[in-house]
């Protein structure tokens, strides 16, 4: 038992000298040695990723661009439950969010022209806040999504048919700059 104690000791304070890093005082690393581009608290590199910060940015610029070719979440009429269709644009947004905590979404709720304005901005809010329920339950945080209900006020077509109709029953999803 001793024995093992020991040994156990040993490979404890051998791990602990193995991660021990080397010291260079400033004037022995050389003029390779800049330090990289960035704020000087972080260094240049993101805190919660360790990339380099203008990488990060980068990065979440084209994962931006990506989303925004699918923002926009359409319902049926007289419902603001998600369409089956839908749930992977959802989903994508949330993987967004989750991955850039400083990122954030203003849901706008739409609806077609028929019914009264007050209907009308109530299911646009029930629409918003059914996107926004999928999105936190996907790891988004509350203070990361606003909604706003416009109900019939802004149609992205014109018209009274229902293939106007059938563009005008959605949700916009608006990433703030």
């Amino acid at each position: 038992m001793r024995l093992m104690q020991a040994a156990l000791v040993a490979f404890l304070i051998l791990g602990l000298a193995a991660c021990q890093k080397k010291q260079t005082r400033p004037d022995e690393q050389g003029p390779a040695a800049t330090a990289p581009a960035g704020d000087a608290t972080t260094g240049g590199v993101d805190g919660t990723t360790g990339q380099p910060a203008a990488d990060m940015q980068t990065a979440q610029q084209q994962a931006l661009a990506a989303l925004k070719t699918r923002s926009v979440i359409y319902f049926d009429y007289d419902s603001s439950e998600i369409r089956s269709e839908y749930l992977q644009v959802v989903a994508a947004h949330a993987a967004y969010l989750v991955k850039y905590p400083n990122a954030r979404v203003r849901l706008e709720g739409h609806t077609d022209e028929r019914g009264s304005r007050e209907y009308n901005i109530g299911l646009g809010e029930r629409r918003a806040q059914a996107v926004r329920r999928a999105l936190q339950l996907q790891g988004a945080t509350e203070a990361q999504i606003a909604t706003v209900s416009y109900g019939e006020e802004r149609p992205a077509v014109a018209g009274s048919g229902e293939s106007a109709y059938t563009q005008n029953r959605r949700v916009e999803i608006v990433h703030a700059p």
